[in-house]
């Protein structure tokens, strides 16, 4: 198998040449990215929405996950309007948040 070639992005063969990747790896890389994909395509199209319900956020990743992030300013939240008006969560921005970390666990 060569590792070059245009489907290899540079980030990856640097991992690669430093520390082999196993299948498993690279197996789980791909299906993250893959996924993260399709949830943006969907978003562009209108067939999902592009914002998640604080609570909705809470309810799929736990509200103590959730307001870590918050604390922490890795994600922010978006108001409809003044103080009374409800919060919303980017979605592509918790879905890369938590998929990245999905990766780094496996590596």
């Amino acid at each position: 198998m060569s590792l070059r070639g245009p489907w290899w992005p540079p980030f990856l063969l640097a991992q690669l040449m430093e520390n082999l990747l196993s299948a498993h790896q690279l197996r789980t890389i791909v299906r993250q990215a893959a996924e993260l994909g399709a949830i943006i395509a969907l978003i562009r199209t209108g067939k999902l929405p592009p914002y998640l319900k604080k609570r909705e956020a809470y309810r799929r990743y736990g509200r103590r996950y959730i307001e870590q992030l918050l604390a922490s300013g890795e994600l922010s939240i978006r108001s409809d309007g003044n103080n009374s008006a409800a919060w919303r969560i980017d979605r592509i921005e918790i879905e890369a948040i938590v998929r990245g970390l999905e990766i780094w666990r496996q590596l």
